[in-house]
């Protein structure tokens, strides 16, 4: 597995990231335990070291219990604090919930912590309150980074990322970008970079890259919004990729926000080890052609109100 370094942590991490969330997240109840836990392992055999979970996602245990055997220093963890509540997040609750995390997770201290899917309306609260709380606990020992993630599907234009990243107190970022919104470029890279910044890169492919259906109707409407060419509504994606040699829409996908510059860590939540190992092999292939993606570029250049989901 390709490794690369997070930004200003200094951390070697593997480019595919074992994502424990999302529709299709390993623990969902479609599956087996025993086949969860066999996924978190095959993907540590494959040479994934980045394994990204979060409370809501009720995944931490099953994470925990697969790494029971695995040396501490052979993965990465990164995992998440719920922001989206009914009452204002408390400085306390904020220490409980780290606790819990470890405790679940089976460790002293995790690698990255998010403040998880933060609203643009929610961001200034949460800096003046509740980030000298996380500053303490890097003190402490229990955290190492801090990070911050984004609210793609209801913030698809990176409106919270664009205030996070004028402060000086995030080493990582979890942002949405995919070939169908590639608005990340311009708003959230420049600075992340500029800053060494470590990134996650969340929505690669979700169902309207999965699901042929989904992206006909999203390319439709783009195109009926003036967004796309009515060309790209109505053929798809198939000219654009011609001659790309991609197995699969999914394979270009990944390929595509892969080799986006500012980009590291590409995550990936699935329930399978073939598909598991299916996105390796997209992550491990040759890049697109400079070609092919000048024609994505350009044909989604003026979206930037979509998420892909």
């Amino acid at each position: 597995m390709n490794r690369i370094i997070l930004g200003r942590t200094g951390l070697e991490v593997s480019v595919l990231g074992l994502g424990a969330g999302g529709d299709s997240r390993l623990g969902s109840g479609r599956i087996a335990e025993a086949e969860s836990l066999r996924l978190v392992r095959a993907a540590v055999e494959r040479g994934v070291n980045f394994i990204d979970t979060a409370e809501a996602y009720g995944t931490e245990g099953l994470i925990g219990k697969a790494l029971r055997e695995v040396p501490r220093d052979r993965v990465v963890l990164s995992t998440k604090k719920t922001t989206r509540l009914e009452a204002p997040l408390r400085p306390e609750d904020v220490v409980s919930s780290l606790h819990a995390s470890l405790e679940r997770l089976g460790t002293d201290h995790v690698d990255v912590y998010h403040l998880h899917g933060v609203l643009p309306d929610q961001y200034a609260d949460l800096r003046e309150r509740i980030v000298p709380v996380l500053l303490r606990l890097r003190e402490q020992g229990k955290i190492r980074f801090l990070g911050i993630t984004e609210a793609f599907a209801a913030d698809p234009a990176h409106a919270t990322l664009e205030q996070a990243l004028r402060d000086d107190v995030w080493d990582v970022v979890m942002v949405g970008f995919n070939l169908l919104n590639q608005s990340a470029r311009a708003r959230v890279f420049p600075l992340t970079r500029a800053k060494d910044i470590g990134t996650l890169i969340m929505f690669a492919v979700r169902r309207a890259l999965s699901r042929p259906d989904r992206l006909r109707e999203l390319l439709a409407d783009l195109a009926a919004r003036g967004k796309v060419s009515p060309e790209l509504g109505d053929e798809g994606l198939d000219r654009l990729l011609e001659g790309e040699g991609a197995s699969s829409l999914p394979d270009a996908a990944y390929r595509f926000c892969r080799d986006e510059p500012g980009a590291h860590v590409i995550l990936s939540g699935t329930s399978s080890v073939e598909h598991l190992l299916e996105n390796v092999r997209s992550i491990e292939a040759p890049p697109l052609s400079a070609r092919a993606r000048e024609r994505l570029v350009e044909a989604f250049a003026q979206v930037d109100d979509v998420s892909g989901h």
